[in-house]
């Protein structure tokens, strides 16, 4: 039977017999996806000074990431790269949507990254950036008292690890 399900994470809603295993928008691990009616899902956080700083520097970092995934998906040299680098590109910039609405900002800023035309120099500077996320993320889930932003954080890592072993399996190859 035909549901309507919600991520926890993202907010964002999703039709279908089963939760998927992944949000198809932000990434979420299958844990975060529930029926409309169970889930839990709250932007109005009230921010200490320290969650308000790391959800700004969270904003930056997503911003940032999902600026040289289009980047990368428009110029790399490679088709399965560019599929690659689209589709995190996408989800880099749900991740900043939510920063959004837990800053209650009205837009996110714009980005001004660039990106090389290499697949495999693109795989690299992907690889550092997701593993600057995770232990940015790491630190910033254990500094907060606030159960909502170290949800959003644990599950952002769970998420950006999903993609270093994206990359990590194509400079292997």
């Amino acid at each position: 039977m035909v549901k309507l399900w919600r991520c926890e994470i993202c907010g964002d809603p999703y039709i279908g017999n089963n939760p998927p295993d992944n949000c198809p928008f932000c990434g979420a691990h299958k844990q975060y996806i529930k029926e409309v009616k169970n889930a839990g899902v709250n932007f109005n956080v009230e921010l200490n000074e320290k969650d308000k700083t790391n959800a700004e520097h969270a904003l930056q970092v997503e911003i940032s990431n999902s600026t040289f995934y289009f980047c990368a998906a428009e110029k790399t040299d490679d088709p399965e790269g560019k599929l690659l680098f689209k589709a995190l590109a996408k989800i880099e910039a749900e991740h900043a949507a939510i920063w959004k609405k837990i800053l209650k900002l009205s837009s996110v800023p714009k980005g001004n990254e660039t990106c090389h035309i290499t697949n495999k120099e693109n795989l690299g500077e992907s690889h550092a950036r997701e593993t600057r996320a995770i232990e940015f993320y790491k630190k910033s889930s254990k500094e907060s008292k606030n159960n909502r932003i170290k949800q959003i954080f644990e599950a952002l890592v769970e998420i950006e690890t999903d993609h270093l072993y994206l990359s990590e399996e194509r400079l292997s190859g």
